[in-house]
């Protein structure tokens, strides 16, 4: 409760260049805008230096006496103040060794673990990054955390600012009680000139050396900004957590699959993607590619139960998983776009954004809400005692989507209004304009006492959580706020749906009319962050297949899933089998593939001497499978042919067609096991 209002009085007034313990604001913000305003500055062939400084125990070194200065400074009220001098009155550290008790009175230090220490450390360093900022300094802080970037035509322009700021820094630490280390802060030179002068910089006349890298909040920057050591690095861990897993998953036996892949999507590529808006240029480099592929590839090839010798391509499409570097721009790309930043793919659309968190009411002006649930009309009928009764719904038919509101008084409808979203909002946004029109109408009505029931759970949930900060949620928040001050009743119902309930079966029947009828402008038109991902995810399986398709890889997977888009839809349904990836890739236990290993001396089928017993022939024309082959047939309907392979993969035939190749597959393993 404390904090939740100190959070009210001073985030409002902390520097926006803190990113650390923020609302909405996180690592991968400040590396973003840190490396943004970095390239902003190289398009211009500026020199830029970066320093990283460095406080000796930071959160142990708060001094008390500044923090509660800084209360004052920034207007707190008198009571929290009271309340925080409380909290730190008589504090004490006590050890005890060998039977005997130390104890030392202690006027410093955020707490350890304590829910207001992040507050209290970003009040008292809020100071010293206004200052830096009021002197032209761009910086940076995540907590103790603190970049500075200082950006010249010459050398000697940047060791001027930059020696200014540091004895400001050092200055301001010493009034604070806290001590910069200048032998533990680094700095490093980014420039796109051939030839330049590196800056001699200083804190308190001991110089700060000069670094090729320096890794800033998990990410390794150099020079160049290649991001090679930190590609490197990431999948130096990658590879450490496959090999672990190369020992419990082979193909024949281990780990399932579907535990591989959890522990792909859920581990490794989060380990490699993290801070990906920041670097993702890189990806496009070919050294980079190939150190992220050689890691996606273990691991596809595990999740297939594939050979070692199965290609990229082909590994990548059976297991089902997306390459990694496309992963990587996808990630940025939706980054951006949460951002506010015009993506091609959404064609000038709006993208829906939260509303900002400290904007949010003082919590005691927050009303409690909370919803009733009712199952069927008796408790309907029970909780019906309103002056007004007004249902809510949305709704998604034939692509369209509409939102609706019934009102009654006793068993009458009174008013019903139509609600059109564009066609790209999900039932969840209209459910929640229903609600937020529910409580604009309310706010209007002379009535004074009103129910509102709606089908939606999610919806409702949204609405009374105070921490979710979608902005129909928070308007209707406010709305309710000011319907209170008007000495009005809202109760929430949450109904269920389809149940028969004349109120509720009424506004679905409006909703499903406003959806498909409606010809205006829509009511409601952002674009919901799912609708982002999806138009994400199409351009990502677009650029996929077509490397697919130009690839010189996997020609006897391309047999069976000619496109990445349909095998990308199908190998999901399929259950992963050693035999079946043997089938798909051609890498197993066929003469041709072990004759090209050196495994056998001879590629030939056992049919006939010079034919080369491959996927295709053993499936299509061997007449060993003659029988087999003719039984197939007759169940699909079908002739077998190269042509028509791809289409059988794609229907609901597809189980039965694996089968007869699984049979016809064991078979000829089995056979080239026994002969020389």
């Amino acid at each position: 409760m404390l904090i939740a209002r100190l959070r009210h009085h001073l985030l409002p007034k902390i520097s926006k260049s803190q990113y650390g313990f923020m609302p909405q604001r996180s690592t991968e913000d400040s590396l973003y805008d840190l490396m943004k305003h970095i390239r902003k500055n190289l398009s211009a062939k500026k020199i830029i230096t970066l320093v990283s400084l460095d406080i000796e125990g930071a959160f142990d070194s708060a001094w008390w006496p500044v923090i509660k200065t800084r209360l004052a400074e920034e207007n707190c009220p008198v009571n929290l103040r009271r309340v925080i001098d409380s909290y730190l009155e008589g504090r004490s550290v006590r050890v005890r060794y060998a039977g005997e008790e130390y104890r030392k009175q202690t006027s410093k230090g955020c707490v350890q673990g304590s829910i207001g220490g992040p507050l209290l450390w970003n009040l008292l360093l809020d100071p010293l990054l206004k200052q830096l900022h009021n002197s032209g300094v761009y910086c940076q802080a995540f907590a103790d955390d603190v970049v500075m970037v200082f950006d010249g035509e010459s050398a000697a322009d940047i060791e001027r600012q930059a020696n200014g700021a540091l004895e400001r820094v050092k200055a301001w630490g010493i009034d604070n009680k806290l001590k910069f280390a200048p032998h533990k802060t680094c700095a490093m030179v980014v420039t796109n000139r051939l030839k330049y002068d590196t800056p001699r910089l200083s804190m308190g006349g001991i110089a700060i050396e000069m670094s090729e890298d320096m890794k800033i909040l998990g990410l390794t920057v150099d020079n160049k900004l290649t991001f090679n050591k930190h590609t490197a690095g990431v999948c130096r861990k990658a590879l450490n957590m496959y090999k672990k897993l190369a020992r419990t998953a082979k193909i024949g036996w281990g780990l399932h699959p579907d535990i591989i892949r959890l522990i792909y999507v859920a581990v490794v590529e989060p380990t490699i993607m993290y801070a990906a808006s920041a670097w993702a240029p890189a990806v496009n480099k070919l050294g980079i590619k190939k150190q992220i592929n050689t890691v996606q590839r273990g691991f596809a090839q595990k999740i297939s139960k594939a050979y070692r010798t199965v290609s990229l391509n082909a590994a990548l499409l059976l297991a089902g998983i997306l390459p990694l570097d496309l992963r990587i721009k996808e990630a940025a790309s939706l980054y951006e776009a949460r951002k506010g930043v015009p993506l091609p793919a959404l064609a000038g659309m709006e993208v829906e954004t939260m509303a900002p968190a400290i904007d949010a009411p003082h919590p005691a002006d927050r009303p409690g809400l909370s919803y009733i649930s009712l199952v069927d009309q008796e408790s309907v009928d029970q909780h019906s005692a309103y002056d007004v009764r007004i249902f809510t719904d949305g709704s998604k038919i034939e692509g369209k989507v509409g939102a609706a509101l019934s009102m009654w008084n006793s068993g009458t409808e009174t008013k019903a209004l139509k609600l059109a979203l564009s066609k790209y909002c999900t039932v969840y946004q209209a459910e929640l304009l229903a609600i937020c029109k529910a409580t604009e109408v309310i706010l209007d009505h002379r009535a004074s006492s009103f129910g509102v029931y709606s089908d939606s759970m999610a919806a409702l949930e949204t609405v009374t959580n105070h921490s979710c900060l979608h902005p129909l949620a928070v308007k209707s928040r406010d709305n309710m706020r000011t319907i209170s001050l008007q000495n009005k009743v809202v109760t929430l119902f949450w109904i269920k749906a389809h149940a028969g309930l004349e109120g509720n079966e009424r506004a679905d029947q409006l909703a499903k009319a406003a959806a498909v009828g409606s010809k205006r402008r829509p009511d409601y038109d952002q674009c919901p962050i799912s609708f982002v991902k999806r138009s994400i995810r199409m351009s990502t399986l677009d650029e996929w297949n077509r490397r697919y398709v130009e690839g010189s890889t996997a020609s006897i997977t391309k047999l069976f899933f000619p496109s990445a888009l349909t095998a990308y839809r199908t190998v999901r349904k399929m259950e992963t089998k050693g035999v079946t990836t043997q089938i798909l890739t051609g890498h197993g236990g066929f003469s041709e593939y072990l004759n090209r290993f050196k495994c056998k001396d001879n590629p030939s089928c056992r049919c006939e001497d010079g034919v080369v017993e491959s996927i295709p022939h053993i499936l299509l024309e061997c007449p060993v499978y003659g029988y087999d082959r003719f039984c197939i047939e007759g169940e699909l309907e079908i002739k077998l042919t190269a042509e028509n392979i791809s289409g059988i993969m794609e229907s609901e035939q597809r189980e039965k067609f694996l089968k007869y190749c699984e049979r016809v597959a064991k078979r000829t393993i089995e056979s080239n096991k026994t002969r020389v």
